[in-house]
């Protein structure tokens, strides 16, 4: 059952007794989602925490000229949400959609702000949650400033091993900010070493 995975991904945290887990799964709701169906548009409001139980999404932006520029994966195990638009309301400067067919659940704010108030588990929780989302972000633009393609290309591998060969070398090249030329020959250039 894909609610399992959502309700174990605490495990690695605080883990949640039954009562808890009873509580969390009366207050998600499952999605099935279609490849390369939107769960959030640009200019929307992002309504929910998302959980991905199956399959692998991308969050976006598109620029002035139409660029897709890949921000983040998520695949099993993951969450998705634009930080931003869910807490200040703001419309979304982002897209989120499913690159593979997935099972998702979702929690909206009044039932996480339930979450948060009626159990410190899952306030403790989210934050960890949170924290090592804004690492990962930081060294993102870290490496962004201040990689190489090849180096940027081995941390993606390295922070995304489940998902390296399982995504198309244009979204990984949209992802690092090279080409999907480059990406091949950076590909090629470590193949030799």
């Amino acid at each position: 059952m894909s609610i399992n995975k959502l309700l174990s991904c605490f495990d690695k945290y605080l883990p949640l007794n039954a009562e808890e887990k009873a509580d969390l799964a009366q207050r998600v709701t499952e999605r099935k989602i279609k490849r390369r169906q939107f769960i959030l548009q640009e200019n929307d409001i992002c309504r929910h925490y998302t959980f991905v139980a199956e399959g692998c999404f991308k969050k976006f932006q598109v620029d002035k000229k139409g660029t897709e520029h890949n921000l983040q994966f998520a695949a099993e195990g993951d969450w998705l949400m634009e930080i931003d638009s869910f807490y200040f309301e703001k419309p979304s400067r982002v897209y989120i959609e499913a690159i593979e067919p997935a099972v998702i659940y979702q929690l909206n704010k009044a039932n996480l702000f339930y979450l948060f108030t009626n159990n410190p588990k899952f306030d403790r929780n989210f934050r960890v949650i949170m924290e090592n989302r804004f690492v990962e972000q930081e060294n993102r633009i870290l490496q962004t400033i201040s990689s190489t393609a090849e180096e940027r290309y081995l941390s993606f591998i390295k922070q995304y091993p489940h998902l390296y060969q399982r995504l198309p070398g244009t979204q990984i090249a949209s992802y690092l900010g090279i080409t999907p030329e480059f990406l091949s020959k950076v590909r090629k250039d470590i193949a030799k070493k």
